[in-house]
């Protein structure tokens, strides 16, 4: 295996824990049981998970698209 493998599989396992802790459309506490008001801003430890995730993503496609190109 070489190291883009070992990336992607990494950014794939942290992308898919952070989508599942992500709620939608509602902030962390309204997914295990808090208020039903609804925020369109994204604050604090929603706007930080939102943009790992983000992150992740990128480097999910790039780590595939690099193992491409070396295997070549």
């Amino acid at each position: 295996m070489s190291i883009y493998n070992y990336i992607t599989l990494g950014s794939m396992v942290l992308m898919t824990l952070l989508i599942i802790v992500q709620t939608r459309g509602a902030s962390l506490g309204a997914g295990l049981g808090g208020a039903g008001e609804v925020n369109t801003t994204r604050r604090g430890t929603d706007k930080t998970i939102f943009q790992l995730t983000i992150v992740c993503a990128l480097v999910f496609s790039l780590s595939l698209i690099l193992d491409v190109v070396a295997t070549k």
